[in-house]
């Protein structure tokens, strides 16, 4: 976990919530009211964000105690507990949203990217995130997918060059972005990884010819083109699917030999776990 990129994440979604108090609990609790609490799972799939849950706790209340029963990753099932909480019920309940908001999105996704990981076993192809992400929850996103089983791409715009159709298109060209984009790496004495997206086995024949990338992202190709494609590569370059892969395709994908397949339905696209944060009443 980046407590650099976390807690101010936290301090402004507790922000963006509380304001000037929880004025529901201050008025119907009285101040100093102790209590428990616990996180209980109604859906069956891959737990994550417990370790997000006790940092939020942490930053709400340094007093609050976290009693954990299930990790990151583990596989739950309805009425698994994975944490109980005590102390300040006040605490509590200015905890509660944002620990389930969270955890049960990042459960979501692990649990999607875990199901995909699952049937991609024995492939040797790997899936990867994208940038489809909800701005500001990006690190949530794609911390998700890695306890899912998955393979993080880049993060940003700042970490990797991915030349992509547009790039291709406003430059001129793939030789001329290539070519350009080694310029602008040996001026700004930057050492990036570099990625070119491709629309076709022309652009393809292309960018063989040139060279200069690491990657090639074979956008939008159907499974029999994937596999000429990957015959004119001849392992030369990393190779990645992108584009209208889903589960019911994935594996025609994944037998044509790719090394990675990215989908953007990990992160833009999932259905939350359902989770629930009661009173323990004693």
């Amino acid at each position: 976990m980046d407590k650099e990129l976390v807690d101010p994440f936290i301090k402004n979604a507790l922000a963006e919530d509380v304001g000037d108090g929880d004025h529901t609990s201050l008025a119907t609790i009285l101040p100093g009211t102790q209590g428990k609490a616990r996180l209980i799972v109604k859906d069956t799939g891959i737990l994550a964000g417990v370790e997000l849950a006790v940092e939020i706790c942490h930053i709400v209340d340094p007093e609050l105690k976290v009693e954990i029963f299930l990790q990151d990753g583990a596989s739950v099932k309805p009425g698994d507990i994975a944490f109980n909480l005590e102390g300040s019920v006040h605490s509590i309940l200015k905890a509660e949203r944002l620990i389930l908001n969270c955890m049960q999105r990042m459960s979501g996704i692990a649990t999607r990217t875990n199901q995909i990981v699952k049937m991609l076993a024995g492939t040797g192809t790997k899936v990867l995130d994208t940038r489809k992400t909800t701005p500001g929850v990006r690190y949530l996103e794609k911390w998700a997918v890695k306890i899912g089983g998955g393979v993080n791409h880049r993060f940003g715009l700042y970490d990797m060059i991915l030349i992509k159709d547009n790039h291709v298109d406003y430059s001129g060209g793939i030789s001329n972005a290539i070519n350009n984009t080694h310029q602008y790496l040996k001026e700004q004495n930057k050492d990036l990884q570099i990625e070119i997206e491709v629309r076709n086995l022309e652009e393809l024949e292309e960018v063989l010819r040139v060279g200069g990338v690491d990657r090639i992202l074979l956008d939008n190709f159907k499974p029999q083109v994937l596999q000429q494609a990957l015959a004119m590569n001849e392992g030369r370059y990393i190779t990645e699917a992108s584009g209208g892969i889903t589960i019911d395709n994935i594996m025609d994908y994944a037998s044509a030999g790719v090394d990675y397949i990215s989908i953007g339905a990990l992160t833009h696209s999932v259905n939350s776990l359902d989770l629930s944060l009661k009173a323990i009443k004693e």
